[in-house]
């Protein structure tokens, strides 16, 4: 079950469980000199599919609009000693009012309230090709 009662066909439900809690991830991307890039991300899930927002123009929206390939690691909040690591590809991107409700729902998780309409914010919906939740 996803935070707003759907069954996310899918994911693994325990991925789905450490997902929709409130784990800061790291989400790993191509710069387009093949060099990684990492940054923190809110994560959850949405419709089958693990769920980040970004800026459309941020550094990793263009990496992945360049490459789609995702490389993301966690630990629960509630158990840091359990690692979660999962790499996949953005399948697809939400935005406009379809995005920012996705956004809104991310960031009632997160800081229980939505989020600021001052800086535009899409979605990049991401298919999991492989996961590992601990060690």
């Amino acid at each position: 079950m996803t935070s707003n009662g759907a069954l996310d066909p899918g994911l693994d439900p325990a991925l789905v469980a450490v997902l929709d809690g409130t784990p800061i991830a790291h989400l790993a991307t191509v710069l387009p000199d093949g060099a990684p890039h990492s940054v923190p991300v809110w994560v959850g899930t949405h419709q089958g599919h693990v769920m980040i927002m970004t800026g459309p123009g941020s550094r990793k929206a263009r990496n992945l609009r360049r490459d789609p390939r995702v490389a993301i690691s966690l630990t629960p909040t509630d158990n840091p000693f359990c690692p979660v690591v999962l790499r996949g590809r953005v399948v697809a991107w939400l935005s406009g009012e379809e995005g920012w409700a996705v956004v809104d729902a991310l960031a009632e998780k997160y800081i229980h309230a939505p989020y600021d309409r001052s800086q535009e914010r899409v979605v990049g919906l991401i298919a999991v090709d492989h996961h590992r939740i601990g060690m």
